[in-house]
């Protein structure tokens, strides 16, 4: 019974603020297939690390949970957020519930995105499963955009970490649809914000952890340090995800920062990808940390001024925010 309580009170500003937590697609989820191994061993579960932080597994139900600004409030830019995790879990608060209860705040519409974590067992090409589900958040958001006193030209993607990887994947591979788009709708996001991204699968530049679990054979090797070549990941397979070679002059306008002390995810990764929208005339803003770890989330304990600040500048200098 205490047990409960406790998850209870955890949850309890979440449940405040959350506006409401929908399915990401009705009736059947594309590219899935009937588990191979027992279903109580790919069940969705929550663990908490440091702070109560969030961590989510086994992914199979992909939603969306919707915070809406009062209508007083609300300017029409709305921005889909995808927590990282390597593509292994998804670190909801931090990255997702987190930054979304700001952003209201802003008078921006935010969409936490929880999104399928790519496995062989559930799925039939697990290499597209997380992009399916970030081009569906679009088409619903786009969709919808009426219904939620949205502009359908001002929705933007956001993500962290492996999310990062996950939301510029959307904004560089928009022209191909990996879903039913029936009625034709734009799965271009009008502009993308990066934190700490992994955005490279090249050898030089990648999280390894990130790229064996998008695209690596199943099961995936006890040894995540082993070459790529060793792996089985093709040279066509880590150019087509090595985002910074993607980008095209239509790539959307981003905002983009890391810190340069980050030893999980190399921070050239923030760099190059700076580098090829700067050389494809994209409008590029990079906001860079000396100090600080990975996975800091909204707040970095190492600065004393918050990327989330100047991003929401940016958003306002850019004409995303009133």
């Amino acid at each position: 019974m205490r047990k409960i309580s406790i998850l209870a009170f955890l949850f309890l500003p979440l449940m405040l603020v959350a506006q409401k937590e929908i399915p990401l697609y009705e009736g059947a989820i594309p590219n899935s297939r009937k588990p191979e191994q027992p279903l109580d061993t790919l069940l969705e579960k929550v663990t908490y690390g440091e702070h109560t932080i969030d961590i989510l597994h086994g992914v199979i139900q992909p939603t969306l949970t919707i915070y809406l600004p009062e209508k007083s409030k609300a300017n029409g830019t709305a921005v889909i957020i995808c927590p990282g995790g390597g593509y292994q879990i998804l670190a909801m608060s931090h990255e997702g519930h987190d930054v979304a209860q700001r952003l209201v705040k802003e008078g921006i519409a935010s969409f936490v995105l929880k999104y399928r974590l790519p496995k062989g067992g559930i799925m039939i090409d697990k290499s597209i499963g997380p992009l399916q589900d970030a081009q569906r958040a679009i088409q619903m958001v786009r969709e919808n955009a009426k219904k939620w006193n949205i502009d359908p030209s001002k929705i933007g993607i956001m993500g962290a970490s492996a999310g990062g990887h996950l939301a510029s994947t959307a904004g560089t591979h928009w022209q191909t649809a990996k879903i039913e788009n029936k009625k034709n709708t734009s799965l271009r996001p009008d502009f993308m914000i990066l934190n700490y991204p992994v955005i490279s699968f090249a050898d030089s530049l990648t999280h390894n952890g990130s790229r064996l679990s998008l695209v690596g054979p199943e099961p995936l090797p006890e040894e995540p340090s082993l070459s790529y070549k060793a792996n089985g990941i093709s040279d066509a397979t880590i150019q087509l995800y090595s985002n910074e070679r993607q980008a095209n002059d239509q790539t959307p306008g981003t905002f983009i920062t890391t810190s340069l002390a980050d030893d999980a995810v190399n921070p050239n990764n923030t760099l190059f990808f700076a580098a090829a929208l700067q050389q494809h005339h994209v409008p590029v803003e990079l906001f860079l940390y000396t100090k600080g770890p990975h996975g800091y989330g909204m707040k970095n304990p190492e600065a004393t001024v918050q990327w989330i600040d100047a991003c929401i500048v940016w958003l306002k200098r850019e004409g995303w925010k009133k």
